[in-house]
């Protein structure tokens, strides 16, 4: 049996297609999409645009079932009819246009916009579950689509997002654990992303992600929150002359620029005395007492320093993660946090314990000197 040519399908379509029954027409949409599908991509693009016209036409008179049927066939296929796909993924039925939607390579990213722009949340989930999803794209299915189009693309690792798009995650994530989690597990999300969402998310869900995380992925972000300082800043010298840096923070601070960025700037690059001169500056605390409480391993102490100093709460991070020593840990940071903002919602509490906290060292200072005199003496 002699096989059957695509200009022999045109022609008896063609002639028969105006007044035809249902029924018929149905034969003939599937005899052409079974021509498609056994021919793959053997057909010629001439071949295909003949097809594209006739299908167009029948598509026209058939119902939407027979329209998902066709999507499910032309989904595979390199080289479809392009106008009939087209016309497909624009229909307004999901199940006609989902497949297509989904995972067509045939479909242009401009169709692929425009059904995004102007198709409902079904239309858009489909699009969201692409293999690749480009950050222009996303952008708009954020923008329009619900939660469950934002779920499907953060856990699409096919899908890329603009700075924008990141912007929408975080914010999403506020109010979602599945998109926060999914948001702080991918391992292609920038570093910067990751310190703008756990400032978002409320101590259960911080605690959950990292109880959650493989033991590789919670030092990658536990890094990321709290950078291991350098070894240059490994420790503080054993001995420092603060009379230079307290006149040059003093001059600084009359001018109103020993602020936070130029605290944040002294932290980050391990300038000890300047950093610890400023802080003496702007608590009023001695110089002693802050250089005893920038190397105590509890850091409560240094949190009500900076909050006296009336630092905000990135320059004291950068203080704490760069004061020499181990590494904070992330329980440690949302402690001192937890301290911070409770501090700045009660000033008149801490103001007390600032006090008896600089008391209690001026008292220990003044008990290990007369110990050394008694010492000196009993020699």
């Amino acid at each position: 049996m002699n096989a059957i040519l695509p200009a022999d399908i045109v022609a008896e379509l063609e002639s028969t297609i105006a007044g035809c029954p249902h029924d018929r027409r149905v034969r003939m949409l599937w005899r052409t999409t079974d021509l498609l599908a056994a021919s793959r991509d053997r057909l010629q693009e001439q071949e295909i645009n003949a097809l594209d016209e006739v299908l167009l036409r029948i598509a026209d008179r058939i119902e939407a079932n027979a329209l998902s049927q066709l999507s499910a066939v032309l989904v595979d296929l390199n080289l479809a009819p392009r106008e009939t796909s087209r016309r497909l993924v624009l229909h307004d039925d999901p199940t006609v246009a989902g497949p297509l939607l989904l995972k067509s390579r045939a479909i242009s990213e401009c169709d692929l916009e425009a059904v995004a722009t102007s198709r409902g949340e079904q239309h858009l989930l489909a699009i969201a579950g692409r293999h690749a999803v480009c950050p222009a794209l996303t952008d708009i299915l954020l923008k329009r689509g619900g939660k469950n189009v934002g779920r499907a693309l953060v856990n699409n690792t096919g899908a890329a997002f603009s700075a924008a798009g990141y912007a929408m995650l975080i914010a999403r994530a506020e109010h979602d654990s599945e998109i926060a989690r999914a948001l702080a597990f991918r391992p292609d999300t920038p570093d910067k992303v990751v310190r703008g969402l756990f400032p978002r998310l409320t101590p259960d869900a911080r605690a959950s992600i990292l109880d959650a995380a493989a033991p590789a992925l919670r030092e990658r972000i536990e890094t990321v929150l709290c950078p291991t300082p350098t070894a240059a800043r490994s420790k503080l010298p054993s001995s420092i002359d603060y009379s230079e840096a307290r006149l040059s923070v003093v001059a600084l601070n009359r001018v109103g620029k020993l602020n936070d960025s130029t605290i944040n700037r002294f932290a980050i690059r391990g300038e000890a005395a300047n950093l610890i001169a400023s802080l003496s500056v702007l608590s009023g605390a001695p110089i002693d007492v802050i250089e005893k409480i920038i190397t105590d391993e509890d850091c409560e102490a240094l949190v009500m320093a900076c909050r006296a100093s009336r630092l905000n709460w990135q320059t004291t991070l950068a203080i704490l993660c760069n004061r020499g020593g181990p590494r904070l840990s992330y329980e440690q940071r949302e402690r001192a946090q937890k301290l911070f903002d409770e501090l700045y919602l009660s000033t008149s509490q801490w103001t007390v314990r600032w006090g008896e906290m600089a008391a209690g060292a001026d008292a220990a200072t003044a008990d290990n000197n007369n110990k050394r005199v008694k010492s000196g003496a009993s020699r």
